[in-house]
């Protein structure tokens, strides 16, 4: 285990725990704001589940293990991991190439990750903010593929079906530029929301 250190801010030492090696200002300033933006976010699954076990008295370690039960299904926790692993299936990166990528999968009905969302209609205004930080991560580590297809299925998709991405989509290759493995995705997702869940717990009680 690496020791965390006392001049490093909490998400620069997360990332220096990780690997031993301190991270750029960039990174850590882009971790610092993925760790905000899912902080919170008002009663879903996770959340009402927390706040129902929580509403029992339970302590919070039960709280949490409920949150987390409800995260574990496909349809509310893991989209950022599988937004990764289905951007790496695009044989083709040109703007060309990820449209008829995008009709294909759209012509058999599959699922495209990381669009749309329950809440809002015409936006993520998290989306517009970590799509910003990931362009520049992307810069700053040289990508010349990731990000370019990312914005192209971004195109594509309100283009042909006005679905917006959530802000699962551009967290993919903003955790993938810093380093970060595609597993950690979802436990860095619970790190920052048992902030929410605890607030929610203590005003439900």
């Amino acid at each position: 285990p690496i020791k965390p250190r006392k001049d490093l801010s909490h998400a620069a030492n997360f990332l220096y725990m990780l690997e031993g090696e301190e991270p750029t200002a960039l990174i850590s300033r882009v971790f610092d704001v993925a760790l905000i933006l899912h902080s919170e976010h008002s009663m879903n699954a996770s959340t009402f589940s927390a706040r129902v076990t929580g509403s029992t008295l339970a302590d919070p370690y039960a709280v949490v293990a409920s949150a987390i039960g409800a995260l574990a299904g496909p349809l509310h926790g893991g989209a950022n991991e599988r937004v990764l692993a289905m951007l790496r299936t695009i044989p083709d990166p040109s703007t060309e190439g990820v449209r008829r990528w995008a009709e294909d999968r759209l012509a058999r009905k599959d699922k495209i990750m990381g669009f749309g969302h329950a809440i809002y209609s015409e936006s993520d205004p998290r989306n517009t903010i970590i799509k910003k930080w990931s362009e520049k991560l992307a810069t700053e580590v040289g990508d010349t593929t990731l990000y370019p297809v990312s914005v192209r299925c971004e195109e594509i998709m309100w283009r042909e079906k006005k679905l917006f991405c959530n802000a699962d989509f551009f967290h993919a290759s903003a955790y993938h530029f810093m380093g970060i493995p595609t597993k950690l995705f979802t436990p860095i997702f619970v790190m920052s929301r048992l902030t929410g869940w605890a607030a929610h717990v203590k005003e439900q009680r």
